[in-house]
């Protein structure tokens, strides 16, 4: 299996995910994804993020928006 098929079939369980923790809709929760580090090693082939579970991936995601928010504020 190609790793863009895997991106695109975990990714369907990260973005909810998003969605709910960050009261948003499907593009907002794309965009915040794709526009964070998290999401940039995840489109990144020779991290291998996109091997890991959506949950992990998800994990990492929460907690560097986290720590964004605490060092803004």
């Amino acid at each position: 299996m190609s790793h863009g098929t895997i991106r695109a079939a975990t990714l369907k369980t990260i973005v909810p995910m998003i969605m709910a923790w960050e009261n948003c809709d499907e593009n907002e929760a794309m965009k915040c994804f794709y526009e964070s580090h998290t999401g940039a090693c995840y489109a990144d082939d020779t991290t291998g993020l996109y091997g890991q579970s959506a949950l992990y991936v998800f994990s990492l995601y929460q907690a560097e928006r986290t720590e964004t928010e605490n060092n803004v504020l």
